[in-house]
């Protein structure tokens, strides 16, 4: 088992190296310094929602409310875009279904996991960690 996971380790190193051999993006550094504030923030929305998401499943009524919300994604480069698609679906409750035009469409289980998305806190903070002004 050890010697087929040291294997495989190398072979994600070799892929990965060479992925990066081919990739002519600059690595935005400054983003990656900024994510220092945000995801420490990111944790804890993960783990409220988790306790919310407990809540509704031991809910013998189950109280969903499933709906399709549409958020605002205000940030200016992709991989702003895709890091605030991420943030919100690895998010218990709530699934990120489109990203296009600036704008995010999202499956989310309760009004008020739809709630994170239409109050733009979490937009925000991706922006933020961005680099928007």
């Amino acid at each position: 088992m050890l010697s087929f996971g040291g294997v495989s380790c190398l072979l994600v190193t070799w892929l990965t190296r060479r992925m990066d051999a081919h990739d002519d993006a600059p690595t935005d550094w400054a983003v990656a310094a900024r994510s220092i504030f945000y995801l420490p923030w990111l944790m804890v929305e993960i783990l409220k929602a988790n306790l919310h998401v407990t809540r509704l499943i031991l809910d013998p009524r189950l109280p969903i409310e499933p709906q399709l919300v549409r958020g605002t994604a205000s940030q200016k480069t992709e991989l702003g875009q895709v890091i605030y698609a991420n943030s919100i679906t690895l998010t218990p409750g709530t699934i990120t279904l489109d990203l296009r035009d600036d704008s995010v469409l999202v499956h989310a289980i309760t009004a008020h996991t739809a709630k994170g998305i239409t109050n733009g806190e979490m937009d925000q903070k991706v922006a933020a960690m961005e680099g928007a002004e």
